[in-house]
């Protein structure tokens, strides 16, 4: 399955000629930050498929929060069978599944050019890591930068039941200012990007580091590439953190979550943590961001209008729909 990426602004591996004399270039190093909770009926699943990747250079971190089941002996066995030094294994803060993945991304001893985020129970798609380097490679020096992608939806058994929704608009922080994208289990970085995730600090709370991630890295003068290719398939099961957003039923569960007040929560959450990046933003994000903060507190009609003049936007026209609804109900 193929299609356009969408950017808003290679294999590590080439070939270069100078003067006649051929050299290839190391691939560049990725390490992946694996997080895990009590996840042994998958987990060899998901490290086999690491284990396929076409590309090779990268090491793993994975961070246990506390397994009771075999989690931890299957990873040690993993990091048995693998090159020395190639799998690392540390405990977890404990405090959930963000937390987790953002203590390990804002570590001070990583030194890598990328990293990804990587589920316990999904698994990767062959070409996943060559595919995200390749477009962030082209990315120029000193410029954060993020990879997502679409979604294979799996269930339990591995078969196949479905895709994430296909965005279709620019990514950019007008959007990620309400809308989440593509999953963290999809999402790789360079190390401009996770010094600002380190920037605003593991101890940060927000609704998801996914989220997060794209938020931070568009309002920060970024590129964020968006690929319609779904390069993991995403496992639905019972004890899913998140779970798939597609069908009637999700979007009757976040209409419900809508009415709660749950999003508006979750704003309320990203704006104290966005104001700690406030500094490393665009001159126009900054703008943005400080209409949309002065927006959520306003009557009706001026709320209303200084969304508008914020230009905030959803990627589908139900999504649209419902940021509308949110605004008229103060629920944003």
């Amino acid at each position: 399955m193929s299609g356009t990426l969408l950017r808003a602004r290679g294999n590590g591996s080439q070939t270069r000629e100078i003067v006649g004399v051929r050299y290839r270039r190391l691939a560049p190093a990725v390490t992946i930050l694996l997080c895990t909770l009590n996840g042994e009926r998958f987990l060899a699943e998901q490290l086999a498929s690491l284990e396929r990747q076409t590309f090779k250079n990268w090491k793993l971190v994975a961070s246990d929060d506390g397994s009771s089941d075999g989690t931890k002996s299957i990873l040690l066995a993993f990091q048995r069978s693998s090159a020395p030094g190639k799998v690392k294994i540390i405990d977890g803060p404990r405090r959930g599944a963000p937390a987790n993945f953002l203590f390990q991304a804002c570590a001070k001893n990583l030194a890598s050019e990328y990293y990804a985020f990587c589920d316990q129970d999904d698994v990767w798609e062959a070409d996943k890591l060559k595919r995200a380097i390749d477009v962030l490679e082209q990315t120029a020096p000193g410029i954060p930068a993020l990879y997502g992608s679409r979604s294979r939806l799996i269930d339990e058994d591995g078969n196949e039941i479905g895709f994430s929704p296909l965005f279709r608009k620019i990514p950019e922080f007008r959007g990620a200012l309400v809308q989440s994208i593509a999953g963290g289990n999809t999402m790789v970085f360079n190390q401009k990007a996770r010094e600002l995730l380190a920037f605003g600090g593991a101890d940060v709370d927000v609704p998801s580091h996914d989220w997060w991630l794209y938020q931070v890295t568009s309002g920060c003068g970024g590129a964020v590439h968006y690929d319609p290719y779904p390069s993991v398939r995403y496992r639905q099961h019972a004890h899913n953190d998140i779970g798939s957003n597609v069908g009637w039923a999700a979007r009757m569960r976040r209409l419900r979550m809508l009415r709660q007040g749950r999003f508006r929560h979750w704003e309320d959450l990203n704006e104290t943590a966005l104001a700690r990046l406030r500094p490393h933003m665009s001159r126009e994000n900054r703008r943005i961001f400080g209409l949309f903060c002065k927006a959520r507190h306003e009557r009706f009609w001026r709320r209303t209008t200084m969304f508008v003049q914020t230009g905030v936007y959803r990627q589908t026209m139900l999504g649209n729909l419902g940021l509308a609804a949110a605004v008229v109900m103060n629920r944003i």
